[in-house]
């Protein structure tokens, strides 16, 4: 493994790598950083948690930090496309942390906030414009931003783009950028839809491929859970009380029955927040934050989150219920695990679940192991490949607590003292 300075980086920019206590690349970056800052396109292809913005960002800002002048008024230099808000605003706070006392500059615009601050910060120009293709073609129609002095453009997380739709967007923006250009598409994901994709938008791409696409990352342990759907919230609640210190992501299908989890949840006393489409973007904001910064340790969130939230201190994360999409189950995990640390998946899976499971399992090549429960006949053919005896680690909340060396409860602080065995009533629900 090599050094980030033996990259041929900036000096700037190793030191700010330092700053941030980054000193060894990982695998996605280590293949894509030099061919990047070689000038070529580059296809990207590993799975979320793997240092994929660093992988893109670090030989876009080398780039741009080489190249004279400032950006003209109402321009950019380049542009990241993202598929959410919270993915947006996470790449803009990773590049500022890298051009901290350099001439570049990063804006953002997603929905949900002001265009018109929005249009005032773009009229004095930016380096780097990090951007959700919706609102971005609103500002391109009032003519707040022009495009054309884009010499770089990353698409990241370009799978979902395709998945929601944005491709149409795509569209309509690929044809005001400036040429000739360099091109990075990243993905955790390799459908049909993307090798067309990057037919259309790299020209001779390098493709770097760190994992099989459908993996989840190595120290991620998962289970399932058979039950129906009126044991799920008992079933959740005796699983969060078992370890109730730790940050806690739980995924639920609809806007409606994520806040309306959350709502129980805080109810009973779990210190639980919600995000989802309905919640403002001042409102997502301040729920990651709190969930960051451990003022509240339940998370409950749709599939907004299953690739805007990268917080390496999330011990779990709970399908609450499974997705429709087989490749978000994949990206919700992926927020556990995180910088090579250990994370555990519970799933819940329901009759009417088991078709989501077995396509789950397809895709990822495994089969699940279940923690409890059994389906009915007709359903269990369904998620047929799922096997018992779970893989619990150490206890986990996968399934019942094992005793470690020294006799005591798996999930006992030094000491012996128990670790939060009573629900706390302090509550910070999103508002």
């Amino acid at each position: 493994m090599f050094d980030f300075d033996m990259l041929g980086l900036a000096p700037a920019l190793n030191e700010a790598l330092t700053r941030a206590g980054f000193s060894e690349p990982t695998p996605i970056q280590n293949q894509a950083i030099p061919l990047a800052l070689e000038g070529h396109d580059i296809l990207g292809l590993a799975q979320t948690g793997t240092g994929k913005t660093l992988a893109f960002g670090l030989p876009l800002i080398n780039h741009l930090l080489a190249e004279p002048g400032k950006p003209a008024p109402k321009t950019a230099k380049a542009l990241i496309l993202a598929p959410t808000r919270e993915l947006v605003n996470q790449i803009a706070d990773s590049l500022r942390n890298l051009t901290d006392g350099t001439r570049l500059r990063v804006a953002t615009v997603v929905g949900g906030q002001s265009i018109n601050r929005q249009i005032t910060f773009l009229a004095r120009g930016t380096d780097i414009l990090v951007a959700t293709p919706g609102r971005l073609i609103d500002l391109m129609d009032r003519r707040a931003v022009d495009l054309g002095s884009v010499r770089h453009l990353v698409l990241d997380e370009a799978d979902q783009m395709l998945d929601l739709g944005f491709i149409h967007a795509l569209r309509k923006i690929a044809p005001r950028l400036g040429t000739p250009r360099q091109t990075m598409l990243f993905s955790a994901t390799m459908p049909k839809q993307m090798e067309e994709l990057s037919r259309a938008y790299l020209e001779n791409p390098r493709k770097v491929q760190v994992s099989p696409p459908g993996k989840a990352a190595d120290k991620i342990t998962q289970s399932v859970h058979f039950l129906e759907k009126p044991a799920k919230p008992s079933k959740l609640r005796e699983i969060l009380s078992r370890d109730m210190d730790a940050l806690t992501l739980v995924f639920s299908r609809t806007k409606h029955g994520a806040e309306k989890l959350m709502k129980g949840l805080v109810a009973d006393g779990y210190n639980a927040a919600s995000i989802h489409g309905n919640k403002s973007q001042g409102q997502r904001d301040r729920a990651i934050k709190a969930f960051r910064a451990g003022e509240i340790n339940v998370l409950v969130a749709t599939d907004v989150a299953a690739r805007g939230i990268d917080i390496p201190g999330v011990a779990y994360v709970i399908n609450y219920d499974l997705p429709d999409v087989p490749d978000n189950y994949v990206h919700r995990i992926g927020r556990t695990a995180r910088a090579g640390r250990e994370g555990e998946a519970i799933a819940f899976c329901s009759s009417e679940e088991a078709d989501l499971l077995r396509q789950i399992q397809r895709l990822m090549k495994i089969d699940i192991p279940v923690a409890s429960g059994t389906l009915p006949q007709g359903a269990a053919d369904e998620a047929r490949g799922a096997k018992p005896g779970g893989n619990r680690r150490r206890g986990g909340r996968g399934g019942p607590p094992a005793a470690n060396r020294g006799g005591k409860p798996a999930h006992t602080k030094p000491g012996g003292q128990s670790k939060g065995r009573r629900p706390r009533r302090r509550s910070a629900a999103a508002s």
